[in-house]
């Protein structure tokens, strides 16, 4: 399957755009997003670190017996926007990376992903947080945008947003 209308015009969205978007974006549903795999695109980065690391991408989103929300990334064929995606392999499986955890911000309203929850050891991944916003009311479109926790409560924005969009069920056998 490939993208949307509604998601390949966020595609197109300018930093500053996406920001505004990101504003006016409503909260996410933890219970609409588990239980699915959505298409994801990376946005705002130069060209040359998506050629060094990927433009698109997918995360897989699952409820554990414990009612948290878990996932992880898969790396999917770097074609065209208009191509299905497709996972790239490993020893025959698809190519998961960057296990995460879901939780609810501080403030109770939204949501975002926080890999120190799903990365071990001494990961740089463990400092990021991608909150996530709703771009329509089923939350079949996200939008979300990287953040490096520096610690002391203090965050810093990087140039890197994302959009994603709801694709398929999760195999619950395939966690």
């Amino acid at each position: 399957m490939t993208l949307s209308e509604k998601a390949l015009d966020v595609c197109t969205k300018s930093r500053g755009q996406l920001a505004e978007l990101f504003e006016d974006a409503g909260p996410v549903d933890l219970s609409t997003i588990a239980g699915y795999c959505y298409r994801g695109v990376s946005l705002g980065l130069p060209t040359w670190i998506e050629k060094l690391s990927w433009k698109k991408f997918a995360k897989s989103f699952v409820l554990e017996n414990d009612g948290s929300v878990r996932g992880w990334n898969v790396r999917t064929e770097q074609d065209a926007l208009d191509m299905p995606w497709r996972p790239q392999l490993k020893r025959g499986k698809e190519w998961r990376f960057g296990p995460f955890g879901v939780r609810k911000t501080t403030n109770s309203v939204h949501v975002e992903i926080d890999y120190s929850l799903g990365t071990k050891g001494l990961s740089p991944l463990r400092r990021l947080r991608d909150p996530l916003r709703r771009l329509d009311a089923r939350g079949d479109v996200l939008l979300g945008r990287s953040l490096v926790d520096i610690g002391f409560a203090k965050r810093l924005g990087t140039p890197s947003w994302f959009v994603l969009e709801r694709d398929r069920e999760v195999q619950q056998n395939n966690t």
